[in-house]
């Protein structure tokens, strides 16, 4: 079943476009991939980047958008990630990045074009877990750029996946949820001896 990639915001899409044009903004990204690659770069699968903030009192997991997440694909392959932000001044390019997460996002993508319900994919970031996972929300006509993660939804790990998570083994967000927030509540501090 394809995936309902939501459409980015237009002026996040153009700059974006106009870093990979400009020679300096590629020269120091720091990113060797996107520096040496062949051919030209591209910037494809637009997906939104919200942050879990928390859970609130009826237990609706607290989101935010934080951004727009591009890949960005030379000849055949995904070689970097571009990232853009929302300003006062409306949305501006972030940054340019590599790492494990560009091959596992692809993985994710890929496995998730494989399921038979449609959804619409997102990316949920978990700060307090150094995590992010590739979120498949099952409103496959809602705005990318709002909501929060459905009971039903699937959160799938991106490797790396903290230690006792299975990175790429899709969760139902009802279950992984009070996994998460159970790890990232503090434990209470131990009173001392009387």
């Amino acid at each position: 079943m394809p995936l309902h990639v939501p459409p980015a915001p237009a002026p996040a899409l153009r700059t974006v476009l106009t870093a990979l044009g400009s020679p300096t903004a590629v020269k120091e990204a720091r990113t060797p991939s996107l520096l040496h690659a062949q051919g030209p770069a591209t910037a494809e699968l637009p997906l939104p980047v919200h942050v879990l903030d928390g859970i609130d009192a009826l237990g609706v997991p607290v989101t935010r958008l934080a951004g727009w997440r591009f890949l960005i694909r030379c000849a055949d392959r995904a070689v970097a990630a571009a990232e853009t932000m929302l300003t006062p001044d409306g949305w501006a390019f972030s940054h340019f990045f590599e790492g494990p997460y560009i091959a596992s996002t692809e993985r994710a993508l890929r496995q998730a074009e494989t399921m038979t319900q449609p959804y619409q994919p997102r990316l949920l970031s978990v700060p307090g877990l150094y995590m992010l996972t590739l979120w498949l929300h099952g409103d496959c006509d809602a705005d990318g750029a709002s909501g929060h993660p459905a009971a039903a939804d699937l959160l799938v790990p991106l490797a790396p996946a903290p230690p006792g998570i299975a990175a790429h083994r899709p969760h139902r967000v009802s279950e992984l949820l009070p996994v998460l927030t159970h790890r990232v509540t503090p434990a209470p501090l131990l009173s001392s001896p009387a």
